[in-house]
């Protein structure tokens, strides 16, 4: 008669350890996986900093423009025209686009180092609508002078107070349209 419950309790005790070496086991694994989660973590991040880099926030855009201007310098651009247009925000709420019409007055060459010097920056710069055209001084052409319009767009990233400005917007828009 004694021997009766403590087998019941002993099969009881037994399956209590098995639950427990499975529950270790399944633990063990949640364990493996999360050092390398985050290992990516660490590595995302990373990346999302470097990323930051080539997206500035909208105050660091005038820096950038700014510098821009100089590298047209160094390049021997003379800068005709420097104007800053109106900034749209893309459709998702992600970047803020910044245009500026330019016009500058140089060599072909000095065009191309520019533009090189441009390519090279570590934000994003994109260099559109192109139009050169050949310079001519009263009846003589000075070799290799032309003309260039394009337009230089710079971006940056929305601030998490636009964003939250920008949905607020259009939920009171979408809520005038319903009426």
């Amino acid at each position: 008669m004694i021997f009766l419950p403590k087998n019941k309790e002993i099969k009881n005790l037994n399956a209590q350890i098995a639950k427990l070496n499975q529950e270790i086991a399944s633990s063990q694994e949640k364990v493996k996986i999360l050092d390398t989660l985050i290992e990516e973590n660490r590595s995302l991040k990373a990346k999302l900093e470097s990323l930051k880099e080539q997206l500035p926030e909208e105050k660091e855009v005038s820096e950038l423009l700014k510098q821009i201007s100089e590298l047209g310098l160094q390049s021997g651009l003379e800068i005709l025209l420097w104007k800053p247009e109106a900034k749209k925000t893309s459709p998702e709420n992600l970047y803020i686009e910044i245009p500026v019409k330019v016009e500058v007055s140089t060599a072909y060459h000095n065009l191309g180092v520019f533009f090189s010097h441009i390519s090279r920056l570590p934000r994003l710069v994109n260099i559109s609508d192109i139009d050169l055209k050949i310079k001519s001084q009263k009846g003589r052409d000075k070799e290799g002078l032309l003309t260039a319009a394009f337009t230089a767009r710079t971006f940056a990233s929305v601030s998490a107070d636009e964003i939250v400005q920008a949905e607020e917007g259009k939920d009171k828009k979408d809520k005038k349209e319903k009426k």
